[in-house]
């Protein structure tokens, strides 16, 4: 019997990967005022980033409650006694918290293990299909809790933020604390260490921020998977991904949109890129 696959929405997997992998996708929530959506499901990114440029208010967002978590577990109970659950990092939000207090709601006799990524975005996302792929291949749910650890060992995420502003006003900044006071003239390169977000380096523009992350990119000499996201750039990320393609023939490249409630505070302009190293 196969183990069944369950993460969140910021792993940033879509409908038709989840779909093709058998991969249940929790969604977190994102709130304008008092207008409630669920992430990817009853708002799209399209529309999300739409709102985030033109209205006033910043948007908020909330984890799932651990009975989503139960309600996915309990059906997922009927097909199978394995599941495995891979959410974003406990440091930046309450989800891995609900996953594992959902646990003890379940009444089948179904064995579940939560794993706290410590990341998220593709770098969460890449681990998860990863894993979604070795359960289809049969390996079973302790095997596949050490592979998705050494997984997420050999993951690298780095990101371009073209302002701070909307990590700060989140409460999201975490490490990258220190930069706040030069933010106005500087572009950040974070990345998410040990389940917070830390500053790497900082550039003057938007231009030599991405070439940063492209240079982070071919700095790996084998890779198993690549993928490029961003929030409201869509065709520096085709570039992006275009100019990696020619350093990697062959490679898989994901492309995706990177989630509302992610999004909230990446803010406008952000552009991320992760690296799955081979073994």
């Amino acid at each position: 019997m196969t183990t069944k696959i369950v993460t969140d929405s910021l792993s940033d997997i879509t409908s038709d990967v989840a779909d093709e992998l058998g991969i249940t996708v929790v969604p977190l929530t994102v709130l304008f005022g008092r207008e409630s959506y669920l992430d990817r499901v009853t708002i799209s990114t399209d529309e999300f980033y739409r709102r985030l440029i033109t209205e006033d208010t910043l948007p908020t967002t909330t984890q799932p409650p651990p009975s989503a978590f139960a309600e996915v577990y309990s059906k997922l109970a009927e097909e199978t006694d394995e599941i495995l659950t891979i959410t974003l990092s406990s440091k930046l939000s309450g989800t891995y918290q609900s996953a594992v207090s959902a646990v003890e709601m379940v009444q089948d006799k179904c064995r579940v293990e939560v794993i706290d990524s410590e990341t998220a975005a593709m770098a969460l996302g890449l681990v998860v299909i990863a894993a979604a792929r070795a359960s289809r291949e049969g390996a079973g749910l302790d095997e596949l809790v050490d592979f998705v650890h050494d997984s997420l060992a050999r993951c690298r995420f780095m990101f371009y933020v073209d302002t701070l502003k909307y990590l700060a006003k989140g409460g999201r900044i975490g490490k990258a604390q220190g930069l706040l006071g030069s933010m106005l003239s500087f572009k950040p390169i974070l990345t998410v260490k040990e389940g917070e977000i830390h500053p790497v380096t900082r550039f003057r523009s938007k231009a030599a921020g991405i070439e940063y992350l492209y240079n982070f990119v071919t700095s790996f000499q084998r890779v198993e998977e690549i993928a490029v996201e961003h929030t409201t750039l869509p065709e520096e990320a085709d570039r992006l991904v275009d100019r990696i393609s020619g350093a990697f023939p062959g490679a898989l490249i994901r492309r995706a949109v990177v989630s509302p409630v992610l999004g909230t505070y990446g803010g406008p302009g952000a552009i991320a890129v992760t690296v799955l190293e081979a073994r």
